[in-house]
């Protein structure tokens, strides 16, 4: 499709997701700010492109966003305090990032003249349901502050929508998947992490039904969200993810491929242990399908043969207990504030 926009800038553009999705935009002739406060670091990014800036900055420090903002046609918020656990830290840090920076950032946005604003939210806010399909209407649960504030900062968006300010919210599912900045507290890259570097596998609970989205699925719905025209997507909330699996079953998936794609993997154990993380929730996904066109097209088998081929080449190093690839941990590890 034609690009509609020229600049567009990520909020956390080095994180799992950003680290994709900032290639691929330049790939398709966009300039791109990343403006991320780089707690994992910036060496993934293609940082010698010519039509990359990146910035070390902090969502919190609003004069330092709304220079960053400058001369910008489009916002992908990814910046967060990422994945339930993270509410392991500092109960203020995630709600200073999460929620109470979320506002002021949209206005300063609709204030710089971006046209288009791109939230992501999360499936998570669905918190348990027993419903068969979980639609975008469906009473939203929270179970941790972490889901809590995402569903939130939904409406405080869709205040600020105007014919020029394009708000859109994206709730995806549970990313997987290799990325350049690899996260590994994610459930299919958990299971992958262990299956291939401990040869066994450890279930929490099991029966817990989750949607799956792989990340490269993530960067192409990013990608067609810029180019769709206003009136498919303005005050829109869609959920996106492709197979809805419980964890046992994520499992099995996990053990299968792993078996395939590692030569010495021989047969690899499953355990299963009692869990006290109860999110279970099936998400439908017909919304985005029927109003953009939108179908996945990566399955959970192939971002666990992505990711075993990425172990097997020595691109994920001391995957076991290197704290880049866990959010909490590396954020314990060095006080973030």
């Amino acid at each position: 499709m034609k690009r509609r926009f020229d600049h567009v800038l990520i909020t956390g553009g080095a994180g799992y997701v950003g680290s994709l999705l900032t290639p691929a935009l330049l790939a398709e002739g966009y300039r791109v700010t990343v403006f991320d406060i780089m707690f994992f670091g910036d060496d993934f990014l293609p940082k010698d492109h010519p039509n990359l800036r990146v910035i070390k900055g902090d969502i919190r420090d609003l004069p330092a966003l709304e220079r960053a903002l400058e001369g910008v046609d489009a916002v992908i918020n990814l910046a967060c305090i990422s994945n339930d656990a993270s509410f392991e830290l500092d109960e203020a840090l995630s709600e200073s990032i999460n929620y109470h920076a979320f506002e002021p950032m949209v206005i300063a946005a609709k204030a710089a003249g971006v046209r288009r604003f791109i939230y992501a939210s999360s499936s998570s806010v669905y918190g348990v349901s027993e419903a068969a399909e979980v639609t975008e209407d469906h009473p939203l649960v929270p179970l941790t502050l972490y889901n809590k504030y995402k569903g939130l900062c939904e409406p405080l968006l869709f205040k600020h929508q105007s014919p020029d300010f394009i708000c859109v919210t994206i709730r995806p599912a549970t990313l997987c998947g290799y990325a350049p900045r690899q996260r590994l507290d994610l459930t299919v890259n958990i299971l992958t992490n262990h299956a291939v570097n401990n040869g066994k596998i450890t279930v929490f609970g099991g029966t817990q039904l989750r949607p799956n989205l792989h990340v490269k699925d993530m960067v192409a719905l990013y990608l067609l969200l810029l180019t769709v025209e206003d009136g498919r997507i303005a005050g829109e909330t869609f959920n996106c993810g492709y197979q809805n699996q419980s964890v046992a079953e994520i499992a099995r998936k996990v053990k299968s491929t792993v078996e395939e794609t590692q030569a010495d993997a021989g047969d690899i154990g499953v355990v299963t242990t009692p869990s006290d993380d109860l999110r279970s929730y099936h998400i439908s996904s017909k919304k985005i399908e029927q109003a953009l066109g939108f179908v996945p097209e990566h399955s959970i088998e192939e971002a666990v043969a992505d990711l075993s081929d990425a172990f097997s080449s020595g691109l994920l190093p001391d995957s076991l207990e290197d704290d880049r690839y866990f959010n909490v941990k590396r954020l314990k590890a060095i006080q973030a504030r």
